[in-house]
């Protein structure tokens, strides 16, 4: 039975997320389906499961395969409830759920920037700084689920731990050292045909060691 309620939960907010940005011509689909399905995404979810087992929360919960396949699946469902309300909230507000790095100098504008995008983002059709109302749906969401079906633990303390993992999570992107391409580098010469008194050849290393001679 609990298990049949927590496959319910994982796919009801699916569908209703497909739902509603279906509705919406917007960027919002590819973006709500790489979160909730992604490898990477899947894969947090099976940390925090490592990370709550290693800690005995819940208790209840007891310990090895069972406990941890117990964990996973209570993860897995709170993670596709709050993908999914997170999503169908923004969708329709045209929020912006992806972080942006700033272009401040300094370690605290930049540091200000990282922790404010967690309750704050940008209209994605007027570029107006807006609340981030679909993010904090979802991590409320996740906690009332958390609380009031799975019994995982408290709903506000699941919900703080969201937000407080995405402002982490957005500090460790805003610093993360930038790819830099080097200045020297340059792309390597295309082999197009060149026309000669012989005819058409392309041009390669051995054509120009032949010339050489």
């Amino acid at each position: 039975m609990r298990g049949a309620r927590c496959c319910a939960l994982v796919l009801l907010p699916i569908a209703i997320g497909q739902t509603a940005v279906l509705r919406e011509r917007h960027s919002h689909r590819q973006s709500w389906k790489r979160a909730t399905l992604a490898k990477r995404a899947l894969a947090g979810v099976g940390a925090r499961a490592g990370a709550s087992q290693l800690a005995g929360r819940p208790h209840r919960w007891g310990g090895g395969a069972a406990g941890f396949g117990k964990r996973a699946g209570a993860g897995l469902a709170t993670h596709g409830v709050k993908t999914g309300v997170e999503h169908a909230v923004a969708a329709p507000l045209h929020e912006d759920l992806h972080y942006h790095r700033s272009n401040r100098r300094g370690f605290g504008p930049r540091l200000g920037h990282a922790l404010g995008s967690t309750v704050v983002t940008h209209n994605t059709r007027t570029g107006k700084r807006t609340p981030a109302v679909g993010k904090l749906s979802g991590h409320a969401a996740a906690g009332a689920v958390s609380q009031g079906a799975l019994h995982a633990g408290p709903g506000a303390s699941t919900a703080g731990i969201g937000v407080g993992a995405e402002a982490g999570a957005n500090v460790a992107r805003e610093f993360w050292p930038r790819r830099h391409r080097h200045p020297l580098a340059r792309k390597a010469p295309s082999r197009r045909a060149r026309p000669t008194r012989y005819g058409t050849v392309r041009h390669s290393r051995n054509t120009a060691l032949r010339s050489s001679r």
